[in-house]
């Protein structure tokens, strides 16, 4: 019982934590007034200029046409979410009913996925709504002297959304494990078969949590990331390729929609993403926890452990963020990337310890999980930090292959020099061998961690990579406020210093949204391997062979998922970038004096803002029905060991995928920056030169890849596999685990 409360206290105080130190975060960004000031003096906004006046006034008309475009989309969106969280609600509750044959199974299950859709929903919403609010403030802070101002307000914005999310999915999800422990109170039993019974049922149902969170993530990933990049890549084809003005001139037509998009696409849909993987991560250590006896009857905390880990990652990071903002805070341009660096290496030290303490006390000294017969606190403890460590080292990596201040991304722009197509080959070259060092760290934690702690221990490190989740959304949503603080600077038509400043904030941010993506990539990937464990555990099927002919097709047909939802994406970006191009060249064309900027001339910012908008609700639809349907058809009519096969291709193919598709961009970005930080008439070049042209091509058929299909595969891992284990006893209720076509060896239902 002391054990039950300590845990208790841990988590919920965390979760607390994590929600009051974002709300004391926005209040600090709020402290700062949308008021343009390039004088020098202090009292100079009192007696302010004629021209301080025009920029306050156009900083305002362009914060609320952004705010308006992102809130039209998620509404839209959002709809389309409530009426599928309806929907497959109902066929959560029928297929697990009559695949249990308890229909309070069915419901609880279908209870934790309502919660966990509309906490990923909640989450996509304050993570739009914050950036919107901060972007404007960041280009305020830009306009200061110095750079503490405008880096910290892109950076609690970061925070707001870091520490808001993960302290409402911990106390959620706690919430939702509290409430299902009254339902199935296994504590009470007075035998271990009721025991064992009860935990497992327990765990089984608060899995749906993770389901709910990662379905609305799929729809905002994939609608987020097909809205951006259409406004994106039609702005950059139009206006920087064919007519030679700046990115976000306020001339081009699809300005706003791009910067709407940077909020829907690269905020929203990235915090649902990691949120699904912070609660697939727990859900999966949750199940195959609660099939060890001695884990069970050591008491709620030891079964707690991983949302105790969870709990420490937010004081972890609660307490290095300061290091940004006050210890070491941004003086110069050069700090930018330091100061970022420094807060993934600072929480990844600082967690090992507290994850250590949290293993003494809480684990018991000796217990077994699957093949694995004695497993010790030190034991999960290494499970854990490994995953830590792992996610540390593959953000180092993708840092060295997509910042410009290291050799390939500056490889890449030397390659623009003789044309678009040596730059996308060089490009893509890159983007394939920065998998390399990811694979072989993942594939080292894979293998230990089965050692020591079997699946157990895999799921551990998933834990372990997402400790730090706070700081890791924290850099990740830093990136999009700078960039729209960019565009919104250009827009008004402020001085060039400032744009100079938020260009280095953004191309920094650049950089820790790659690492983001690598964390949520070698993340995803753990996941995804964990519920594949969890999956095999609840179908009794741990020892499956390659050979076996459903299996081995399965194999194949999963490796090949990933690249028809890559071209369902990428395709789906590229129609809409389509109408987005013949949209910006109509109005250039039939608009007089649009594109000389006569003034009082003013392009249809609506019309583009409602093309990305029914493009990508009408786009995501399919991508995310392929996902989802895909394992449920597989087990339905082929038996669970064709679902066994269709996760295992998925998951290794999807990660190899991902990590070239989000270093590829990554570097063809950040290449186009480095060019256009060169002087004219350099060997680059600098903007408007044929090397920059070149270097825009890239970085157009970049965007789709690391920002649509490349986080997007991220789900369509987790989402797989989730939806396995949730329908794992539909699946074996069909002839025994045979399926409809009976294609499998039966498996025994426990």
């Amino acid at each position: 019982m002391v054990q039950y409360y300590d845990a208790s206290v841990i988590i919920v105080v965390a979760g607390i934590t994590g929600l009051l130190f974002a709300l004391y975060q926005y209040s600090l960004i709020a402290q700062i007034k949308i008021q343009a000031n390039t004088g020098t003096a202090k009292d100079s906004l009192v007696n302010s200029t004629n021209d301080n006046v025009e920029y306050t006034k156009k900083l305002t008309e362009i914060h609320a046409a952004i705010a308006d475009g992102a809130n039209a989309f998620l509404f839209a969106e959002y709809r389309i979410c409530a009426v599928f969280l309806v929907i497959f609600a109902i066929i959560v509750l029928c297929l697990i009913s009559w695949g249990t044959g308890s229909w309070d199974q069915g419901f609880y299950t279908m209870i934790a996925f309502l919660m966990g859709g509309v906490t990923s929903i909640l989450a996509g919403f304050i993570g739009m709504r914050v950036a919107v609010f901060s972007n404007v403030r960041t280009t305020v802070g830009a306009i200061s002297p110095g750079w503490k101002e405008t880096f910290n307000a892109a950076f609690r914005a970061g925070g707001v959304m870091g520490f808001a999310l993960t302290g409402l999915g911990l106390l959620m999800l706690y919430a939702g494990l509290a409430i299902f422990n009254v339902q199935y109170p296994y504590d009470d039993c007075d035998n271990e078969l009721c025991t064992k019974f009860k935990a497992q049922t327990l765990m089984e149902c608060i899995a749906g949590y993770g389901l709910g969170g990662s379905s609305i993530a799929m729809f905002g990933r994939v609608g987020g990331g097909i809205y951006t990049k259409a406004a994106d890549v039609g702005a950059d084809l139009v206006g920087k390729v064919v007519h030679g003005i700046p990115e976000d001139d306020p001339r081009n037509p699809a300005t706003i929609a791009d910067n709407v998009g940077d909020n829907v696409g690269d905020v929203a849909g990235m915090g649902a993403d990691l949120f699904g993987s912070f609660a697939e991560s727990t859900c999966a250590t949750l199940v195959v926890a609660s099939q060890s006896p001695q884990l069970v009857a050591e008491g709620w905390g030891a079964l707690m452990f991983p949302l105790l880990v969870s709990s420490g990652g937010i004081f972890v990071c609660l307490v290095c963020s300061f290091i940004a903002t006050h210890l070491k805070p941004v003086t110069e341009e050069k700090d930018v990337e330091m100061v970022l660096k420094v807060q993934l290496v600072s929480t990844t030290i600082l967690i090992t310890p507290v994850v250590y303490m949290l293993a003494d006390a809480f684990l018991p000294d000796h217990f077994e999980t699957g093949r694995v017969s004695d497993v010790q606190p030190v034991d999960a403890f290494g499970c854990v930090a490994m995953g830590a460590w792992g996610g540390l080292i593959i953000g180092i990596i993708t840092e060295y292959f997509t910042s410009h201040s290291y050799t390939p991304v500056r490889e890449v722009a030397n390659s623009c020099k003789t044309g678009a197509a040596t730059n996308i080959i060089y490009g893509l070259a890159l983007g394939y061998k920065s998998v390399i060092i990811p694979v072989m760290v993942l594939s080292f934690i894979v293998y230990e961690s089965l050692h020591l702690a079997d699946m157990y221990g895999v799921a551990l490190a998933a834990v372990g990579m997402l400790s730090t989740l706070s700081t890791g959304l924290t850099i990740d949503a830093y990136g999009p406020v700078c960039d729209n603080a960019g565009g919104i600077a250009e827009m008004a038509g402020l001085p060039e210093y400032v744009r100079e400043k938020t260009d280095a904030l953004d191309a920094a941010g650049n950089t820790t949204a790659a690492i983001g993506k690598g964390f949520a990539i070698g993340s995803a990937a753990l996941v995804s391997l964990a519920l594949f464990g969890a999956f095999s555990t609840r179908i009794n099927a741990s020892d499956v062979s390659i050979l076996d002919p459903i299996t081995f097709a399965g194999l194949l047909m999963g490796a090949m998922l990933p690249y028809w939802f890559s071209a369902m994406t990428m395709k789906s970006v590229g129609l809409a970038a389509q109408e987005m191009v013949l949209e910006v060249s109509r109005q250039f064309r039939e608009t007089p004096g649009l594109l000389d900027g006569h003034e009082g001339v003013k392009p249809d910012y609506q019309r583009c803002i409602i093309i990305s908008t029914d493009a990508s609700l009408r786009e995501m639809v399919l991508p995310g029905a392929l996902v989802m349907l895909s394992p449920i058809v597989a087990g339905t009519f082929f038996g669970v060991y064709a679902v066994m096969g269709l996760l295992a291709g998925g998951m290794v193919s999807g990660v190899q995928m991902a990590i070239s598709c989000s270093n590829t961009g990554g570097a063809w970005d950040n290449a186009k920056k480095y060019i256009e930080k060169a002087p004219h008439g350099s060997e680059l070049g600098g903007k408007g030169s044929d090397v920059h042209k070149a270097a825009v091509c890239g970085d157009t058929v970049g965007d789709p890849l690391k920002d649509t299909s490349g986080p997007a595969l991220n789900i369509l891992m987790k989402l797989m596999a989730i939806i396995s284990l949730v329908f794992s006893d539909y699946f074996t209720q069909i002839h025994d685990g045979q399926g409809l076509f009976k294609t499998s060896a039966a498996v025994s239902n426990n």
